[in-house]
Formats: C-alpha cells, structure tokens, sequence
C-alpha cells in the first residue's frame, strides 16, 4: 500500500513517528489467531520479547501501582549507564551517609564507618536489595537522592515509561510514586539490551558483604532454569511484585507481575506467564532480502533507492504461523530527491494469515535509505514533473471509468 502524497502535513507527521520507533500492535488486535491467555492471580501484568519489543501477553499492563523495589531497576540503569559512558568506577570507594545508614527495610547493613565499592553496591542492590545501597550510590553519583530521582524520571521518558513516576532511588511507599508492569517490562528488556555484561548481576543467587551472605529472593533463579532475572518487590501497598525474565534459543521473554499475595505466589505466577510465552512462541530474524524494498524515485541523479530497516529486525510470532509471515512496506509517494543516506523513508509492517486468510499485522518499523542520491538536473526535474503529472492524469481517469462503470452496474442491477 502507497500513502498518496497529498494527504498533507498531517500524514507526514505521522509517517516520522511512526518511522522513529517499533510499532507494537495490541494483543485484541489479533486475538482470533492469539494463544488464549493464561488468567493468573495478580492485580496486573505484561510480557514482551525483549528482541522484537513485542507485548506478545498483559492484563491491566498501564495500570499504576506502588513498584516497590522494582523501583531499583531504574537506579541501577542509570549505575550501569554511568560505568558504560566512563563516568563511574567500580572500584570507587562511597561513603555512607547517615541517611543511607537509618534508611531501614532490605539493606546491606551499612554503617557510615564503611567505604564500600561502587562494585559492591551493585551486587548489594541487584541481590539484596539494599535499600541503604541505593541511597549511597544515589549521593555518590548526582549529590544527593532527589537529583538522582529527576534523572530517573527522565531516563523514564526516554525509554517510553509513560506511566512510571519516581519519587526515591529505593521504592519506599510514598504519595506520586508510580509505575505499570507495561513500564517495567520495557525497563527489563532495556537492562538486557543496553548493558549485557552487568545484566550478569541479576542472575546472582547470594552475595556476601563484610562476612554476611544474603539469597536473592527470586526464586525464578533457583525453579526455572532458563530464568536469569531480574528484580523482586514487596510493601504492604504494592504486594508482591516480579520482574522474572528467561530466554530459549531466540526468545528472551520478561514478564512483569504486580500485586500477588505471597513471595511463593509472585514467583509461580510469572514462572506460569514466562512458560505460556515459550510453550506458544518463538522469535525469528527475517533475513534481509525478505525486508529490503526497491522504490521509484524522482527529481534525482537515480531512478531508484533501496529501503532496509532502520536496525535489526526480529518479530514474534505464534508457534505454526511461522511459514504465513509476510512483509508489506508503506511510504509516503511520490519520493524526491534529494534523500539523505539512512534517511527515514516508510515503514514496513510484519503480518501474519489467519486460518481465515485475513492478514493481521503484528509489528511495524522504520525503513531508511541505503544509500544517497543527489538532485538531478533543472531539465530533469522538470521532465520528472510533467511524467508525475501525466501519471496521476491517467490515475484519475482509469478512476473515473472505474467509479462510472460501477455506478451503471448498480442501476441496472436496481432496474431488474
């Protein structure tokens, strides 16, 4: 399908959007060739493939609630984001501020007489916890913790968590402090995507800290053996929360449960929800011949340009639809030179055929040109303009045939 080009400014501004992220198409969208979804007993989750970003299972997944320390999963981004960029040190020693020391809850049992590591803050917030690690790491790197927490609201936004709000590093209960299992699964698979080597942390069973060892408590890690992640949660308001995440061949699910009533429950609940997701899915890489488009171009020094995706594509499909995956490119036509290389020019969208034939689309993205091409010459562009012109001139008369002969056969269909 071609977008004609005058549908105007609106549908250009919708094409650059549209081209600037993945496009995720609900789950009801689909839901005649969709796996039946498992009912579990949580207030709320979601599950997406952390490759193809596809929500593939949820249920309340925009609905707020208390996250708990899931909460810490973001203070850790931004830790891990810190050591990638250089900014941080592992072996930097931090000080423990009184605050940090009193904070109570799950901690490391630090005291202000202490000088840990930046290491081993991290392995004190990714496997116990550490409520006192958060708020040390929190005033080491931005000063103090409602710096840190602006950055954390805005490390959100980035990453398109557009029903999260922090309002601390550690996810003590307090008014305003927010967030979705839809938000945190997209905070999972960015941990994964963004920082594979400190992604490690997460799969950690215990840690020991100044002669004290301390369990994770996800008990994902010790009853699912595909399970390396990622976060537990828990407070009188939240419940008890997961975000479990686990991979097979391809398929790397994370999955997000809020508000179960048991520490044994939230793990059951997501260990169900992850094995739903490998027992009716699988993700694939298309190769790139099945994705690369040929498009007419006009006004320029070529008369074509070849579209790719914009990054690496992978997509989620139901076990057994996997032969009935196709691909249908849109763009706004006609193209015209001068067009940038990796310039954002359609969208491909990723379908798949029911057992009605009907093609549902599963996942959309970006396509970019491969390669430049430069402006033609003044005679050229206008022999390109006059072939244009000649081009919607017949379009429009084969339509008004078309539109003429249709009208006359539903007149003498009236007549008989």
């Amino acid at each position: 399908m071609v977008i004609n080009s005058r549908t105007g400014r609106k549908a250009k501004l919708l094409l650059r959007t549209l081209a600037a992220v993945i496009l995720i198409v609900p789950i009801s969208a689909h839901a005649v060739i969709w796996p039946t979804s498992p009912k579990l007993q949580a207030k709320s989750w979601a599950m997406i493939d952390a490759r193809s970003g596809q929500m593939v299972e949820s249920h309340n997944p925009n609905m707020e609630l208390p996250p708990a320390s899931l909460t810490k999963m973001m203070t850790l981004y931004l830790a891990f984001e810190a050591l990638k960029q250089g900014r941080l040190s592992l072996n930097t020693h931090v000080s423990v501020s009184k605050k940090a020391w009193k904070i109570g809850g799950s901690t490391m049992f630090l005291d202000p007489r202490m000088h840990p590591t930046v290491g081993q803050l991290l392995h004190g917030i990714a496997t116990y916890s550490g409520n006192d690690a958060c708020i040390a790491l929190a005033e080491n790197m931005e000063g103090s913790q409602s710096t840190f927490v602006e950055r954390m609201n805005a490390k959100a936004r980035e990453l398109g968590m557009l029903h999260t709000h922090f309002v601390n590093a550690t996810g003590f209960p307090v008014a305003g402090h927010y967030s979705s299992a839809g938000d945190m699964v997209l905070l999972g698979a960015a941990l994964w995507r963004d920082f594979p080597k400190q992604y490690k942390l997460f799969s950690e069973k215990a840690y020991t800290f100044n002669g004290r060892m301390q369990p994770n408590r996800n008990r994902l890690l010790w009853t699912m053996p595909d399970a390396d992640g990622i976060k537990t949660g828990h407070t009188k308001e939240a419940g008890y929360c997961l975000v479990g995440s686990a991979q097979k061949g391809n398929t790397r699910f994370v999955a997000a449960v809020f508000g179960t009533k048991s520490d044994r429950a939230r793990a059951q609940q997501t260990r169900i929800l992850l094995q739903f997701g490998f027992n009716h899915f699988i993700t694939m890489r298309p190769s790139e011949r099945d994705i690369r488009r040929q498009v007419e171009v006009f006004e320029g020094t070529k008369n074509y340009v070849w579209l790719k995706p914009a990054s690496n594509v992978w997509v989620t499909v139901p076990k057994g639809s996997e032969s009935s995956l196709s691909f249908r490119l849109r763009y706004d036509a006609p193209l015209k030179a001068p067009i940038r290389k990796n310039q954002k020019l359609g969208v491909i969208d990723a379908m798949i055929t029911g057992k009605n034939g009907k093609k549902t689309v599963i996942l959309s993205f970006p396509m970019v040109a491969a390669n430049a091409i430069e402006q033609a010459s003044w005679i050229s562009r206008q022999w390109d303009g006059v072939r244009l012109w000649l081009r919607r001139t017949s379009s429009n008369a084969i339509k008004r045939v078309t539109d003429e002969s249709e009208s006359k056969s539903k007149t003498s269909s009236g007549a008989k």
